[in-house]
């Protein structure tokens, strides 16, 4: 991990940079780029631009580490009302949700999370979308994982993510590449130690491509997220290697990052799926985009600087 990729993420949880970020005047319109607004019209609205230009979409309320039965329960509920709204727009056969675990209540206890998560996917079903189960730290991997399991016992299709960078994912991806399974495989974006993660960029490269080998080689549905051109062009030689044709897998990319890209490969006939998230916690998410990408850090300082 670079060091300024380290001191962006070691912010990431500044309760004092985030005040005195919401504050700078100009901040709105820069987060507009990465974050579609803060309520489920805004998503929605989103969402149906996006699908109308050919991509397909999957929705994130942001929001994690909750510590609140209280906090849960509303997470639940935005869920539940964004669902119906895309069932009432016709958008549920191009739009799903993502969702993070520790916003439904994983932190507090496991089953509670699992209740509240089916929830979501009940819903999900009845308007004809699906929902993919988000990875966060290594900490919460092995009870997302049994959730998701626990999920997948009623709705085979609810999502997986695997992350590269951790060392364990290439054992974890031979478990999921099994028929009905989605898999969406990306880097990571967590601040992770050394001893459970790769460090080094190329290490995650190419952890990266073993794990998207064994997707493709495998009987479920992968889903890859990258915006690393490099990347994209090895996905699809390897793609093509192992007889996947456009549609028997998608490729995933954040909301504001590569718009042009995303649609370069949909008029390619490829499915792109774009990860929009909403909602009034946007500071960690946006920091680890920045983290991500120094193109990401540079654009936001020179907004800032026109904006303040």
């Amino acid at each position: 991990m670079t060091p300024l990729r380290s001191l962006i993420l070691a912010v990431a949880g500044n309760d004092t940079l985030r005040r005195a970020l919401t504050a700078t005047r100009g901040t709105r319109g820069v987060v507009e780029r990465f974050v579609a607004g803060e309520t489920v019209a805004d998503a929605v609205t989103t969402a149906a631009r996006l699908i109308d230009s050919g991509l397909y979409v999957t929705l994130d309320y942001l929001g994690e580490d909750t510590g609140e039965t209280g906090q849960a329960e509303s997470t639940v509920r935005t869920y539940l009302a964004l669902l119906g709204r895309l069932g009432e727009e016709g958008l549920a056969a191009r739009a799903e949700v993502s969702v993070k675990l520790s916003a439904v209540g994983l932190l507090l206890d496991e089953k509670f999370a699992l209740d509240n998560a089916r929830r979501i996917c009940a819903a999900a079903e009845r308007v004809g979308t699906t929902v993919t189960v988000d990875m966060e730290d290594h900490r919460t991997t092995e009870s997302t994982l049994r959730v998701l399991g626990e999920l997948r016992r009623t709705w085979p299709w609810v999502g997986a993510v695997v992350q590269s960078y951790l060392r364990r994912t290439e054992a974890d991806v031979a478990g999921l590449a099994v028929a009905d399974s989605r898999v969406r495989l990306c880097k990571g974006a967590y601040a992770e130690p050394e001893e459970f993660a790769f460090t080094a960029k190329h290490d995650v490269d190419l952890s990266y491509v073993r794990c998207a080998n064994i997707l493709l080689a495998g009987d479920g549905y992968p889903m890859f997220a990258t915006h690393d051109p490099r990347l994209i062009a090895i996905l699809g030689e390897r793609a093509r290697w192992h007889g996947r044709k456009p549609g028997g897998y998608e490729y995933q990319m954040l909301f504001g990052v590569r718009p042009g890209e995303q649609r370069r490969l949909a008029a390619e006939g490829e499915t792109v799926r774009v990860y929009v998230p909403f909602g009034e916690q946007w500071y960690g998410y946006l920091v680890r985009r920045l983290a991500e990408r120094p193109a990401n850090l540079a654009f936001f300082l020179r907004a800032l600087a026109s904006r303040s």
